[in-house]
Parts: C-alpha cells; structure tokens; sequence
C-alpha cells in the first residue's frame, strides 16, 4: 500500500473542516493512517487550541462523517482534529479541561474506529488506548465506557476475545441504568451488550453469545426506538443487526440470513450501518457457498455506502474469490466492481 504524508497543509481546524480526497480514490491507494501515525509519534504539529464550540462542531462532524461512511472525509482530516483537540485540552483549565478532554476522547475513538476499517490494529489499539487516558481524565464515564469498547474491540482483533468479553461486562456493570436511566446511558448500555454478545460469538460461546444480545435486547425495548444517542445508533434495529452477525460468525449462515430478512435495511439508522449490515449478509452467503447472492448483496452494500465497500478488508477477499470462481462471467459487471473497491480483476 502506497503510503502518502497527508500532514502538510492540515493541522489545525482548518485543516480538519478540509476532510476530502477524490470520490474515486482506492483505499488501496491511501495511506493506511492518513496521517495518524505522525500525530501520535512524530514531532508536534504545532497545532493552536480553538473555542471549545468549535472544537465540539469539528468532533461532532468527525463523528457524522463516519457514521456517514464518508471515510474520504475523515481520512484528510482526522490527524489535524486529533492535533487541535490535543493542544485545545492542553490549554485549558478548570471545566474547561473536562469539557476539552471528553472531546478529545470522542475523537481518539473514532480514530480508532476508522483504523479498524483500515484494518490498522496497531494504530486502532493506540487511538483506543488515548480515548482511555483523555476520558478517565475527564470523569465522564459515559465517554469512559464509549473508549474501553474501542480498547475491546482491538483486543477482539488481536486473539484476546476472552479479555475483550471481561473489559465490556465490567464497563458495563459500571453503568447499569437504574429506573430513571437516561436515554444516553441506556443507549451506551445496550451497546456494550451487543459488543459483548458479538464478542463471546467470536469465542465460539453460544449461550454466551445469547444471554447478552437478549439483555441488550432489553435495554433496546426499555428505550424504545431507534435512537443515536453518543453516537451508538441503539435501538431495537440495531439489535437485530447485531444478530445477523452473531449468528453469521458462529458459522449459522441460514439464521443469518432469517435475522436478515427480518429486518427492515431502511431502518437501520446510519450509512456505516447499512454498509455493515448488507456486508455481513454477503459473508453470510459467501459462508453459504452462494455467490450470485453473496454478489448482489456486495452491490447493494455499495449503493448503501461506497467507501465501506471499497475500503474493507473482508469485502476484499470475498471479491478475490468471487473473481476466481466466476469462470464463465456468471455475474455480471463483477470485474468493474472489483475495480471500483481496488482489488485487480
């Protein structure tokens, strides 16, 4: 992968509000931490702290945009928020400090986030471990827990599903909602549940797997609809998305796909989501050994969200062996798809 220093011109918050790259830009053609990996480890950028309603608008942009899928954006201006948020937090005091930090945090997390959608463990665990310190340092346990759920999702990555599981259920008996729980907690609740139903899945515990997407499940009835409170996209919806790809990972490809048609795609609250949600359908049916379905499920993924396509590892190898198998061009515009997300027909 071809790596591009994409620092120049981009500290600061202008740098940030710039957040572009060309529409039709492979992310086999992008630097795998777009500029991150000098933020956090070369030398400072010299970034000036802003007001703190800018620096909140900036996060809370940064945060839509990858709930939009719209990784081209976050790409160019992730490291000159990071470098912003950092210096805005070191410059401020009193509650000021807390305010600036929580943001901070909410950034380093969705760093972390867009790495894993690169595929970049080392620097996803890094971004994680920051949320951690900035938001233990803030006293807001609701972004606290926000960041330990970046920090078990690498440790789920990285072989360590059994710790990931741990961290998750402890956060979460952290925040339990009691009778008169916010919609926010609630919602962060829910999240570590079906994180850790994931999780266990991923261990190859089914009844674990069962008990905490059920308690989830309860959590996302207690609020009642489908909701984006901290940027979690909860709600009963999202429950549902969390089932397909429970079962489609403990190897149930059949009830992957009941969970599937069960669920309404048009409700599923964010871009990222529906990208996410018709992904797992096609590893579902690529699990199946059914292409043609495993295919247009890939396409409607792309029309769902283009950058969650072209930028994700497992739609990848799934094209790779769509290619290899389709000896007699069975589907249809396949090798202009396979262009479209980087991989050589």
């Amino acid at each position: 992968m071809r790596r591009r220093e994409l620092l120049a011109g981009a500290t600061g918050l202008a740098g940030a509000a710039a957040l572009g790259l060309p529409a039709r830009v492979s992310a086999r053609s992008l630097s795998p931490a777009g500029g991150l990996d000098a933020v956090l480890y070369g030398a400072p950028p010299g970034a000036a702290p802003v007001a703190l309603p800018a620096l909140r608008a900036a996060v809370t942009k940064a945060r839509a945009c990858f709930q939009a899928a719209r990784y081209d954006h976050l790409h160019r201006g992730l490291a000159g928020l990071l470098a912003t948020a950092a210096a805005t937090r070191d410059h401020a005091d009193g509650p000021d400090a807390h305010i600036a930090g929580a943001l901070l945090a909410d950034a380093y997390i969705t760093a972390s986030h867009f790495m894993i959608k690169l595929n970049d463990d080392q620097l996803a665990w890094a971004t994680a471990d920051r949320a951690v310190q900035a938001a233990e340092a803030a006293g807001d346990p609701l972004v606290l827990a926000d960041a330990r759920r970046a920090v078990a999702t690498v440790l789920r990555r990285t072989g360590r599903p059994g710790m990931a599981r741990d961290l998750l259920l402890a956060t979460a008996g952290q925040i339990e909602p009691g009778g008169d729980a916010t919609a926010e907690r609630l919602s962060m609740y829910g999240t570590l549940l079906q994180v850790a139903a994931y999780t266990a899945a991923v261990d190859g515990d089914r009844h674990a797997a069962r008990e905490y997407i059920t308690e989830a499940k309860a959590a996302a009835d207690r609020l009642g609809h489908d909701a984006n409170h901290r940027f979690t996209a909860f709600g009963p919806t999202n429950v549902a998305l969390y089932q397909v790809s429970i079962a489609q990972v403990l190897g149930d490809s059949g009830t992957a796909i009941e969970h599937a048609k069960a669920l309404d795609p048009a409700a599923i609250p964010t871009a990222e989501r529906r990208g996410r949600y018709w992904i797992d359908v096609a590893r579902a049916y690529h699990q199946w050994g059914r292409p043609e379905a495993c295919y247009k499920a890939l396409r409607t993924a792309e029309r769902a969200a283009p950058a969650e396509v072209r930028y994700r590892p497992p739609v990848h190898r799934m094209t790779e062996d769509l290619l290899r198998a389709d000896n007699r061009n069975a589907l249809p515009g396949l090798r202009a798809f396979a262009a479209r997300v980087g991989v050589p027909a």
